[in-house]
């Protein structure tokens, strides 16, 4: 089986609120990793380590954690369940060889994992799911098999059956062995006979099980035709090598908080669980090459530096080693933010690597000064759907801020840094409001460089409704050589998307050669800022007459003059405001597309269409065109109104004129923000 058949990697994954901390909590509890459990909400966990994450009661990023049980080590990475935090998990799973999806017994907030799901199954990740809180379902466990269906892409296979549900939850049924047990607190399941009201359903059950594991197997649909019992071996056998091709979704059940069917849930994953071999051969990697390793989250600890977790693909990486002509400074198995020395470890492991200051999140590394060639799956990139402009509190920390900056995006590759050099801000991009409101907590809290935040400027522009003609002269005498420039200018509107157009029209040499371009130039400089206060756009000026001297005249003088006559003239010509239009693509569950809908008018769009998601079962994808002085917000009441599931993509689109009614606040509010 090869020399890393003893290791198991295991991502958790799922919904905010699921309890895949408490999940993995308890496993190391009742493996012994941990002598005494903690809790989420006493911020005694060994995941949710972060100030940021103990303070919400929530994860907030990517946790570690390794036990031992059955004889196997496994590694185990808990992932954030807030879509704000999701690209965390994207980027674990894809060095994970099994992905355990994480719900509560609420069929309607089992549509996001959708995201997830979508991942899991374009990349082939093979997963299944434990349904937790058992004890708090109020629907029928036949009922919470369905939802999990009709979000699955792949037949759905319980490997338990509920006995009893909510307060009277009692136990499960093994439908493998359809011997039934009554949960106990504290300890291991107790055998009991199967109850008599629960063995039509039961058997219902496990043949739908069998039928499905049939479709795999012939000789196990011969037995079936047949009316033979398959032997339990072959059964385990069947789920194993189903689970480890994707081709099945086994469910669990259990209730994490009080130790309830999580023995057996790790019992099932030391039997069926897929080994770091099977994923490797998956992706065409085979023992011979060079060491190779893929960074799968960077931290950056005061007292250790720079932490790369890493996925050994190939080979042995030791302390000390090159790899992508960096120096591995230590290799280490994380439990939380604690560091353990492993010296080395061997393909299959996850672990820390230090001093790899270059490495980047996704990234693959190999043995020597040569980066790897080999192609893996890699997260796609996050889309930034909320912005904050931040300042740093003490003007005096803008280059320390810089810095933290850089390690933040290290950290957390779904951030996106933007200097908004026309608007005069730096702009902080994430998933949401509570992705940014973390961002500035580590700031604050890692880096000592508290930040002030606002909304974003919006660029709006100018444009005229009408032409008109203008003359302007500059004229200065000081002494010596002075200044003359005279020009008469018509200034016309052009058509949207136009930009700006200059035309000479000058006979005679009443303007001279030489100094046509300096009229031009200072058209250009001075509809920088129109009399609404913003840039002019889709503008034509003509220079058709002038005067000069021929002493005094210069190529600065018929910039002033330009600017002179413009300043005059454009007010005569109806300016009017501008604001960018952008095309949004949002995606929500099919039961939420009428809020959605309705949301878009809210913020003035106009719909162009929706239609079902391609690919993503029970999903619409709406396309809009909103104005992006409306988007700031957007994806905070998009997720309010689709129980935190909703999404979108963005590009720049048109501009387009600003209703009259709202116009003139903008434009008030934005001199007394300059005036500030």
């Amino acid at each position: 089986m090869g020399e890393n058949a003893n290791t198991r990697n295991v991502a958790l994954v799922g919904p905010n609120g699921a309890g895949k901390t408490t999940l993995l909590e308890s496993m190391l509890f009742v493996s012994g990793a941990v002598g005494r459990k903690g809790r989420v909400a006493d911020g005694t966990t060994v995941g949710d380590a972060s100030a940021e994450a103990r303070d919400r009661r929530m994860s907030t990023e990517l946790s570690v954690a390794s036990f031992q049980a059955h004889g196997l080590d496994f590694t185990v990475l808990d992932c954030p369940g807030s879509v704000e935090f999701v690209q965390d998990g994207y980027h674990a799973v894809l060095g994970c060889d099994l992905a355990v999806v994480v719900v509560e017994p609420v069929p309607e907030r089992m549509i996001a994992t959708a995201p997830m799901l979508q991942l899991l199954d374009r990349h082939g990740i093979p997963h299944l799911v434990f349904v937790n809180k058992m004890d708090r379902s109020e629907v029928r466990y036949r009922d919470l098999l369905q939802a999990l269906r009709q979000l699955s892409s792949r037949p759905v296979v319980p490997h338990q059956y509920a006995i009893g549900r909510g307060e009277d939850l009692l136990g499960y049924i093994d439908l493998v062995t359809e011997q039934a047990y009554a949960y106990r607190k504290g300890g291991p399941s107790d055998r009991i006979p199967l109850p008599e009201e629960y063995r039509e359903r039961e058997q219902a059950a496990r043949r739908e099980m069998l039928e499905t594991l049939a479709d795999f197997d012939d000789d196990l649909l011969e037995k079936l035709l047949e009316d033979q019992q398959p032997p339990e071996e072959q059964i385990l056998r069947d789920l194993r090598k189903t689970l480890g091709a994707d081709q099945v979704v086994p469910v669990f059940m259990g209730v994490a908080e009080q130790d309830l069917g999580v023995r057996r849930f790790v019992e099932a994953l030391a039997k069926e669980a897929p080994d770091p071999n099977e994923r490797a051969q998956q992706l065409g990697l085979d023992g011979a090459g060079p060491p190779l390793i893929q960074v799968l989250k960077n931290y950056h600890l005061g007292h250790a530096g720079k932490l790369s977790l890493a996925r050994v693909w190939r080979g042995t990486v030791k302390d000390g080693m090159t790899l992508g002509d960096m120096r591995v400074g230590g290799v280490y198995r994380m439990m939380g933010l604690q560091q353990q020395p492993a010296g080395e470890a061997g393909p299959g492991r996850i672990v820390a690597l230090a001093r790899l200051e270059a490495a980047r999140t996704g990234q693959l590394l190999s043995a020597g000064s040569d980066s790897a060639e080999s192609e893996l799956p890699h997260a796609p990139p996050a889309k930034p759907m909320f912005a904050y402009a931040l300042t740093a509190q003490n003007r005096n920390d803008e280059v320390k801020l810089s810095a933290a900056f850089a390690k933040l995006i290290d950290e957390d590759p779904a951030l996106r840094l933007e200097h908004d050099q026309e608007m005069h801000q730096t702009l902080l991009w994430g998933q949401g409001e509570m992705h940014l409101k973390v961002a500035m907590d580590r700031l604050k809290n890692k880096y000592n460089v508290p930040c002030e935040a606002h909304a974003p400027r919006t660029p709006y522009r100018e444009t005229i409704r009408k032409g008109t003609e203008a003359h302007g002269r500059h004229k200065k005498q000081s002494g010596g050589h002075g200044q003359f420039g005279d020009v008469k200018i018509e200034i016309r509107p052009l058509e949207r998307g136009q930009g700006f157009q200059f035309d000479n029209r000058v006979v005679g040499g009443a303007v001279p050669r030489q100094f046509i371009p300096a009229v031009e130039e200072g058209a250009k400089e001075h509809l920088h800022k129109g009399p609404l206060g913003f840039r002019v756009v889709d503008v034509g000026v003509a220079l058709y007459d002038g005067q000069f001297h021929t002493v005094d005249s210069n190529e600065m003088s018929f910039k002033m003059a330009t600017a002179a006559a413009l300043k005059e003239g454009l007010p005569k010509c109806q300016p009017v405001l501008l604001e960018p239009v952008l095309t949004v693509t949002i995606s929500v569950p099919g039961d939420y597309t009428s809020r959605a809908l309705q949301l878009i008018t809210q913020k003035r769009g106009q719909i162009l269409g929706y239609e079902a998601k391609d690919g993503w079962k029970g999903w619409d994808e709406i396309r809009a065109h909103i104005p992006q002085g409306e988007m700031h917000d957007l994806i905070v009441q998009l997720r309010s109104l689709s129980q935190g599931t909703g999404f979108f993509d963005w590009a720049y689109d048109h501009l387009q004129e600003v209703p009259d009614r709202l116009a003139q606040a903008i434009v008030d509010k934005h001199r007394t923000d300059v005036a500030a």
